[in-house]
């Protein structure tokens, strides 16, 4: 099992570490939560909304790359919704295994951290023509804007992972 990362220290008072800390905080627990259980608990549904705990970990690999290479460098990259079908639902195909996601997920938060180390500043503007069009329209969100979107959305997701591995093998916590 990968040993876990631990909270950032309550006395940081750098925001850019601290939001990056719990990046990798709950990255550690995603992995936590994956590792151990069996194909078929990793590609069936205990809810009834019908997501895998594997759907859930690619959209969690996917999203982030939509908001920090995608949204924020506003770099080319192929399928960016590729973590969803088109009416909206989580998706994997046959090929996709929780280790070779497991290992997407903490090569993203490497890039994560490169981007925003470079970036240097959490006022810094998204750049057009990625994910935000060109004419600027819908505005451009911060880097720190999007930094505690994706940490709102793995904090979320840690969560149902939470149930679902109780629910799979009485496993519990974050």
């Amino acid at each position: 099992m990968t040993s876990r990362v631990p909270e950032p220290a309550r006395q940081t008072s750098d925001q850019q570490e601290l939001l990056l800390g719990y990046l990798d905080y709950y990255r550690s627990a995603v992995t936590a939560k994956i590792e151990g259980l069996s194909e078929e608990e990793l590609r069936s549904s205990r809810l009834p909304s019908g997501w895998t705990p594997l759907e859930l970990l690619k959209h969690l690999v996917c999203m982030e790359r939509r908001w920090l290479r995608w949204g924020f460098l506003a770099e080319p990259i192929p399928q960016p919704n590729g973590d969803r079908h088109a009416d909206g639902r989580f998706r994997v195909t046959p090929d996709d295994t929780a280790a070779e996601l497991l290992a997407a997920l903490h090569a993203g938060g490497d890039r994560t951290r490169a981007i925003v180390t470079a970036a240097a500043d959490l006022t810094a503007e998204s750049a057009l023509g990625g994910r935000f069009p060109v004419d600027g329209r819908e505005g451009r969100p911060t880097l720190g804007w999007i930094l505690f979107h994706v940490l709102q959305d793995y904090a979320r997701h840690v969560g149902h992972l939470d149930i679902v591995r109780e629910l799979a093998d009485g496993v519990v916590g974050e």
